[in-house]
């Protein structure tokens, strides 16, 4: 009954979107962060993410080519940081011709069209491959973006990459570091850690000082220290944020060895609900969009 009324809520999303992608991203808004967004003149962080969803992000070209999991891989190299890509084992046009002989035993298998589209392989033994290409060929076959309101990811090719597993010493997933930049400036940086047990989000600023930008109930407990090549990575990220008003680069720290993760233009869709009042504001201060009145 539930996969049912996601599925229903999926289509109903799509076909709104498809007729006025204004009126669906304002009914998302509402559902997720229980607020009516002002799109006339934005002032927080998700309003202001949601103007540009709607205004320059849903036909803006580079920022189609640096969502689409494969092809961000080539800006990545054109702005002079090709060493910090992932390794990468292939990438397909459909399911039948991956050659599971030639992967290692790990492997992150990634849909490049969408989000939340990865199987996470740590013993290629144990990978039941009928139900992993069941749920691949689903993904492939889906138009991501219209159920998100998110519309730049409609105009991606679907594809498959597989890439090198990343893990921690305990053989989980890396910390992940998000860095929030403004106009070309990193000015926030949101950690998530704990993806094993329940994922937590914690914020620092660019000198590593924790900010209150998140909710409490999203934190991690835990102390997280500041990685000693920081200054590399808020260079990457400054290289990389240069040509959009706003962008998220997503970097792991692979045993102190930068690797990039992707570049995010909607965070959840431009409604994220784990910020809190004051860190919806702080950031929404810090993103400058040009507005039409």
């Amino acid at each position: 009954m539930r996969k049912m009324i996601v599925f229903c809520g999926k289509r109903c999303f799509e076909i709104i979107t498809k007729f006025s992608p204004k009126l669906s991203s304002k009914i998302l808004f509402l559902m997720r962060t229980k607020k009516y967004p002002n799109l006339k003149n934005p002032k927080t962080f998700n309003e202001k993410c949601t103007w540009l969803k709607l205004n320059n992000y849903n036909n803006n070209d580079l920022v189609v080519k640096c969502s689409d999991k494969y092809e961000v891989r080539k800006y990545v190299e054109e702005k002079g940081h090709k060493e910090i890509l992932n390794d990468l084992y292939g990438v397909y046009d459909c399911f039948e011709q991956i050659d599971f002989d030639k992967l290692p035993p790990k492997f992150a298998l990634k849909c490049t069209h969408g989000c939340a589209y990865n199987v996470i392989c740590k013993n290629k033994d144990d990978l039941d491959l009928n139900s992993t290409a069941k749920k691949v060929k689903k993904w492939l076959k889906e138009k991501y973006g219209y159920a998100t309101t998110e519309l730049h990811y409609t105009k991606i090719k679907p594809r498959i990459i597989i890439e090198k597993y990343l893990c921690d010493k305990k053989d989980e997933m890396p910390l992940d570091y998000k860095i929030y930049c403004f106009n070309g400036e990193p000015k926030a940086i949101l950690v998530c850690s704990e993806r094993e047990k329940k994922l937590r989000l914690n914020y620092f600023d660019i000198k590593w000082n924790p900010k209150d930008y998140g909710k409490e109930s999203w934190k991690s407990h835990y102390k997280i220290n500041r990685p000693k090549n920081l200054n590399k990575m808020l260079q990457i990220a400054k290289d990389l944020s240069q040509d959009f008003p706003f962008v998220r680069v997503d970097l792991y720290n692979d045993n102190g060895k930068i690797i990039f993760g992707e570049l995010t233009f909607t965070p959840a869709c431009s409604c994220a609900p784990y910020y809190s009042e004051e860190g919806n504001e702080i950031l929404g201060k810090m993103l400058k969009i040009g507005v039409r009145k």
